[in-house]
């Protein structure tokens, strides 16, 4: 499934066009223009949610492939940072092509369905990025976050992968 949808800037300066497309693989895409890996996260069938970075508001868990970094690395070292939990499976869900409509410049954003579990209680985000995470049901996930179409089609297809 594609969905194609327009934003903008937190400051208003900057349009967007969000490609989102479904993905079974992320070996397509040019790895130096990837620059984030998220994961929908589920404990006991709960989602994981995160509060903090900089829009300071709940979201997924997940961040900034560093240098050097796989995909999976990424996403295993961000789970855990952001939320202390040790991820037991994942699967790719799909992508975000993020096109700046000012210069054309773009990026990827990658989208994983997780299973994880505790390593213990979460006290911080060693970044300070998040500060408070919550187990949520996937159904309510707007009273936290409302990313659109989009959003809506990442948390419905990871809720769909884990109860295969």
């Amino acid at each position: 499934m594609k969905i194609t949808e327009h934003h903008k800037s937190r400051d208003k300066t900057v349009d967007y066009i969000f490609e989102y497309e479904d993905a079974d693989s992320f070996e397509h895409l040019e790895y130096e223009k990837c620059r984030q890996t998220y994961g929908a996260c589920f404990f006991d069938g709960m989602l994981v949610i995160g509060y903090g970075g900089h829009k300071k508001d709940w979201g997924l868990i997940g961040g900034t492939i560093e240098k050097g970094e796989s995909f999976e690395q990424t996403l295993r070292r961000e789970i855990q940072e952001e939320s202390n939990m040790k991820i037991l499976s994942f699967n790719p869900i799909g992508y975000q092509k993020v096109i700046n409509l000012n210069d054309g410049s773009f990026i990827y954003q990658l989208r994983y369905a997780c299973i994880v579990e505790p390593f213990g209680p979460f006290v911080s985000d060693p970044a300070g990025g998040v500060t408070e995470i919550k187990l949520i049901d996937p159904k309510e996930y707007k009273k936290y976050f409302d990313w659109g179409k989009i959003g809506e089609r990442i948390i419905n297809r990871a809720v769909e992968m884990i109860q295969d």
